[in-house]
């Protein structure tokens, strides 16, 4: 049997930890409004850290899947953008250690990965593993996020409810850390943020604050988020006039609205699908503001 510890490299000065939080995302699977990205990215570009492991990449990624950018000067190679899976330490506002796992989805050796996350949260003391991203729903933007909890303990989430019942959706090495870790006893958890379905290919940092807040209440850290709401207040102002401008837009928002509120209210109801309506669909919502983007971009 392979040695998972052979996956990863420790730093030579690992800092002795007490009962850290490890946060963790991976780029690659369905993230709506690169809600877990821009989380994360938000908590090490704020935060000082260092990286005290780094992950085989050569191992776990099929490069022809999504080749790394190079760049090319006149006559020659000048930089290659070397992929990378990495732990961070870093503390939060008050001072706390946690720990932050980035980096792409590997591609290969899910279990023995899993296991190697396992050792190395066991080495650094891991107290539990938290992971966010972004799910669409066909829910407005004017309306609170919604937030799907799950653990692997319900203690972990109580008190929290979720909108889904029994699904089966495609897996993913997040997912797999908090199945196989917890079926090991331990503490892991993690929180789907809902985004508007026809803005789930934008960039949405309300999904990101949303999703940090999330993880304030399960773990007490407190992060600085006065740029992130700065940036979420700027990408809200900027869809709301869009949707002014457009007639249909309007009427679509209005049909989620309406949607929403019923089932918020205890309507009888599956889910946030809407009932028929003479509307466009998320498609056609997400054309319109990809436009819109690039049209500002342009300008």
């Amino acid at each position: 049997m392979f040695d998972p510890t052979d996956l990863y490299e420790l730093a030579e000065d690992v800092p002795e930890l007490s009962d850290p939080v490890l946060l963790y995302h991976f780029d690659g699977f369905v993230d709506a409004g690169g809600a877990g990205r821009l989380a994360l990215g938000h908590v090490l570009a704020e935060l000082e850290h260092r990286v005290v492991a780094t992950f085989d990449v050569d191992r776990l990624l099929d490069y022809r899947s999504r080749r790394p950018i190079m760049t090319f000067d006149t006559d020659r190679w000048t930089d290659y953008d070397s992929p990378r899976i990495a732990v961070h330490v870093t503390e939060d506002t008050t001072g706390t250690p946690f720990l932050v796992m980035t980096g792409p989805e590997p591609d290969r050796e899910w279990e023995l990965f899993t296991r190697a996350v396992g050792t190395l949260a066991e080495r650094l003391g891991v107290s539990r593993l938290v992971t966010v991203h972004g799910i669409p729903m066909a829910a407005p933007h004017t309306r609170p996020l919604g937030v799907t909890p799950h653990a692997s303990r319900p203690e972990l989430i109580s008190g929290q409810s979720s909108s889904f019942g029994r699904v089966q959706v495609p897996g993913s090495v997040s997912s797999l850390i908090e199945y196989r870790l917890g079926a090991e006893g331990r503490d892991a958890l993690g929180f789907a943020v809902h985004v508007p379905h026809y803005l789930a290919q934008a960039e949405y940092p309300h999904a990101a604050v949303a999703a940090l807040e999330s993880v304030t209440r399960a773990t007490g850290l407190v992060f600085p988020m006065d740029a992130l709401r700065e940036a979420a207040l700027r990408t809200n102002a900027e869809v709301e006039e869009q949707i002014q401008a457009s007639a249909e837009l309007l009427t679509a928002i209005n049909g989620l609205e309406q949607q929403y509120d019923a089932f918020a209210g205890g309507a009888e109801r599956e889910n946030l699908i809407a009932e028929p309506v003479q509307m466009p669909t998320g498609d056609e919502l997400a054309a319109q503001f990809e436009r819109f983007l690039a049209e500002r971009d342009e300008d």
